[in-house]
């Protein structure tokens, strides 16, 4: 019953495996270079073999819809990043053509993602109000910086200001999307995509909806047409929300009518939608006949003149000449940057795998990271700000017959129309309208709460994970939400390794299977026999634990029986030292303990992935403790990486009888 296994030779050192990996890098043919170029460039693979006849239609028709759908979106978020509106069309236009360069997924939808835009929009709000542009103009000349020289000129008037505040928030996000871009890319160079395996799914989910109640928050001044700062950093949400109610008497009220009636055609609509999909070829995009039938109302009602609503404003046409980041910003949106590019590069590659698992494809992680890297990287020069996937648009995209990335391409076209045609047609447009429309499509996200209940019965740690993340996105900041919701499931992790479960286990009659007895009935146990398993590797963190619960179960503890002996023992030899020689010394002793009750302890080690220097002495510990007091300890169903570590950490010495077993049965039909 003995585990004589012969080991595999030693591995390689490790110079060896380095040179050996080097060798294989640093090696240059004419087939790696062709595998290098058409890796990076997934077009090139797929392209060739495109087939029109099957899939040109699904492509136009789900590119013609999805960028219909985005050319309102584009023109609300570009509002909620704090930027004008042209900018997110030109987010759209970019993200599409980039994406289909260099993603491999074939179904997802790279643009304006709601979270994305407001993380942006609170750092350039951050930089625009530390520029000085909010200021009055008198304060503002006395600034250095972009915002003012800190001179006046000899007549006493301010300076004009190098750039107005529009281009100055641009600069910031563009400078912003470059730092996300760059870490994408180097996430990819260094193959370290494993970092979103952090980001669980429950983590995520409340991160999204927690983030959304603060997107809800900022639009809320909009919809009644209050002129109030945004609030940015710590504890935003709840300053927000008491400068809105200190001037909730200022509402405009035509700007409260007309959210009020967009909202009770967006919603219904959007939801015959859903409830329809199955039955509609395409989508009705509503919020584009929302947005054309308000702009006509605010444009033939005079309503900025006669009521006072806020409008969009000019939006030009064409495209403004490209220009590089301010270089100068970067140590301001340097650390910024990092949970936006982590964010944005985990949703692309979870919704990639998603999608490419459901219709039987495959996408490379590593570039994924590429692709969005890029799609930020190249996009701002161009005056546009952070994308990343987008869930609601790729399932639009996928439900409306989309079959490669050509649809990217249509959809492209179709945002390039707007731009250069339409686009100042949208000059009446009121802030509200787009505020509605970002509400409106945050409807999912605030859909979690329904499904708690079915989060709690699956697993209640996701569920708290879930709870924790959204709190405090939603009560602290979107940052600190994220670091508090990647280190709350970490503990998690860590607290279900300390206190794991660690049964008894009974004996399936006429099997060779062993259960808990605490789970099960009807199981029996072998006399003089006890079986234990420990459900978690055995390391540092829960040694403690695995001894006292062993103790506990099986009803002794080595140490104070062995103690309990010497006690008796000495208390034998005073005894016999005041007897002075008479009958007393003949008396028997208690040994304190009594009989054990069993002779052997089996642990079953399936459970335990890995060993650390603490598990080992720990074990030898326990075995030395329970051999003291005659009890033999067997492990049975160690895994290679078990044993390894046993082996190296000398658990096994010459003489002692220590054994391992390939299962229990056969430990307890030794013992």
């Amino acid at each position: 019953h003995r585990m004589f296994l012969e080991p595999q030779e030693e591995k390689k050192s490790m110079k060896a495996l380095l040179l050996k990996q080097a060798k294989k890098t640093c090696s240059c043919t004419p087939a790696k270079i062709k595998d290098c170029v058409l890796g990076f460039f997934p077009i090139l693979q797929w392209l060739p073999k495109y087939k029109l006849g099957e899939y040109l239609l699904g492509d136009i028709m789900s590119g013609v819809i999805v960028g219909v759908l985005l050319v309102p979106q584009s023109i609300a978020y570009s509002l909620l990043a704090g930027l004008e509106p042209i900018y997110g069309l030109y987010t759209s236009f970019f993200a599409c053509i980039i994406y289909c360069i260099f993603g491999t997924s074939r179904h997802i939808s790279v643009g304006i993602f709601g979270v994305v835009c407001l993380m942006v929009g609170q750092v350039v709000d951050r930089e625009v109000e530390r520029a000085g542009y909010d200021l009055e103009p008198a304060v503002l000349s006395a600034l250095p910086g972009p915002g003012g020289d800190g001179n006046s000129t000899g007549n006493g008037t301010a300076p004009q200001p190098l750039c107005d505040k529009s281009c100055y928030a641009m600069a910031v996000a563009a400078t912003m999307t470059f730092i996300s871009g760059v870490y994408q890319v180097a996430m990819g160079l260094f193959q370290v995509g494993f970092v979103s395996v952090y980001l669980s799914d429950s983590l995520l989910s409340g991160f999204v909806t927690g983030a959304s109640f603060t997107v809800l928050t900022s639009q809320v001044k909009y919809l009644l047409g209050l002129d109030i700062p945004r609030s940015g950093g710590v504890g935003s949400f709840i300053t927000t929300w008491i400068n809105i109610f200190r001037n909730i008497h200022r509402t405009n009220i035509c700007d409260l009518i007309t959210s009020s009636l967009c909202f009770l055609v967006l919603i219904p609509s959007k939801e015959l939608n859903e409830r329809f999909k199955s039955k509609l070829k395409a989508p009705i995009p509503v919020e584009l006949f929302v947005v054309v039938a308000a702009t006509l109302a605010s444009h033939f009602g005079k309503l900025r003149e006669t009521y006072g609503s806020s409008i969009s404003g000019h939006i030009p046409t064409g495209f403004l000449p490209p220009r590089p980041p301010d270089w100068a910003l970067i140590p301001n949106v340097a650390l910024d940057a990092i949970p936006i590019a982590i964010i944005g590069f985990a949703i692309t590659v979870s919704l990639s795998e998603m999608f490419a698992k459901k219709h039987g494809y495959s996408v490379r992680a590593n570039q994924e990271m590429y692709a969005i890297g890029f799609c930020n990287i190249i996009p701002s020069f161009f005056h546009c700000f952070t994308t990343s996937a987008a869930l609601a648009k790729t399932l639009v995209k996928e439900s409306t017959g989309c079959r490669t990335q050509v649809s990217g391409i249509v959809t492209s076209l179709v945002i390039l129309l707007v731009l250069l045609v339409i686009a100042p047609l949208f000059y009446s447009l009121q802030k509200c309208v787009l505020a509605v429309i970002t509400i409106v499509n945050l409807r999912g996200a605030l859909r979690k709460f329904r499904d708690l209940p079915k989060m709690w019965h699956l697993s209640r740690v996701d569920t708290v994970i879930w709870g924790v993340t959204m709190a405090a996105t939603a009560l602290i900041s979107t940052e600190i939400g994220l670091l508090v919701g990647v280190c709350f499931s970490m503990l998690c992790v860590i607290f279900r390794t300390q206190r794991p479960e660690a049964p008894l286990l009974g004996w399936v009659a006429e099997s060779e299977t062993y259960e808990s007895l605490s789970a099960y009935k009807n199981l029996q146990t072998k006399p003089g026999v006890v079986v234990f398993r420990f459900e978690a590797p055995l390391y540092y963190i829960n040694k403690e634990c695995f001894k006292s619960t062993l103790y506990k179960q099986t009803g002794v503890n080595p140490v104070g029986v062995k103690a309990a002996e010497k006690k008796a023992a000495k208390r034998m030899l005073r005894e016999k030292e005041v007897g002075s020689g008479d009958n007393q010394s003949s008396v028997p002793v208690d040994f304190g303990s009594g009989p054990v009750g069993f002779h052997t302890i089996v642990i079953d080690c399936c459970a335990v992935q890995f060993l650390d220097t603490a598990g080992i002495r720990t074990l030898k510990e326990v075995c030395k403790d329970y051999e003291d007091i005659g009890v033999h300890v067997l492990l049975a169903q160690c895994n290679p990486s078990v044993r390894s570590s046993l082996l190296r950490g000398e658990f096994f010495k010459e003489g002692e009888d220590h054994l391992l077993f390939h299962s229990v049965h056969q430990a307890v039909d030794f013992a």
